[in-house]
């Protein structure tokens, strides 16, 4: 494997624009190193209650150092150009914000994967399609968390 990916959403606690409390808007990322030509992002909730939800599933992204902010909740963007959005553990595509129970903190990841080629997987898939179409292709990973309280 290559060397590793730097994922930073550029904050360590969720401003409210990007949580159940604000506009619920995906954050602008910054990903350094890749060395690969698509990139894939998978943001989870490990502390959540029932298990680990799934909030984010984006992959095609071709190579970029800045995944832009606001990405509208459809399956296929027109930027980044050729992005494709999965289905949440929300019931739907796209990006859905922290939202933890009143009183609580909890820990999102966002994983970034380096990928050799564009993934043939539909829009709207879920994340155990995403991780089976990313066996073989996946040549970085990195990882990062910020944090959510209400």
């Amino acid at each position: 494997m290559m060397a590793p990916l730097n994922v930073m959403p550029g904050f360590g606690i969720f401003p409210p624009e990007h949580t159940c409390d604000g506009a619920d808007t995906s954050p602008e990322s910054r990903v350094l190193g890749a060395r690969t030509p698509y990139l894939a992002v998978v943001m989870e909730d490990p502390d959540a209650s029932r298990g680990t939800l799934t909030h984010w599933l984006i992959w095609n992204i071709p190579a970029t150092e800045r995944i832009p902010a606001h990405l509208p909740p459809e399956g296929f963007l027109s930027e980044p150009a050729g992005a494709v959005q999965g289905t949440n553990d929300l019931g739907t595509i796209g990006y859905r914000g922290p939202c933890p129970s009143r009183g609580e903190s909890h820990r999102y990841l966002f994983r970034v994967y380096g990928l050799d080629a564009m993934l043939p997987l539909a829009a709207g898939a879920g994340k155990h399609g995403l991780i089976e179409a990313m066996r073989a292709h996946v040549l970085q990973s990195g990882e990062t968390a910020a944090l959510c309280s209400r």
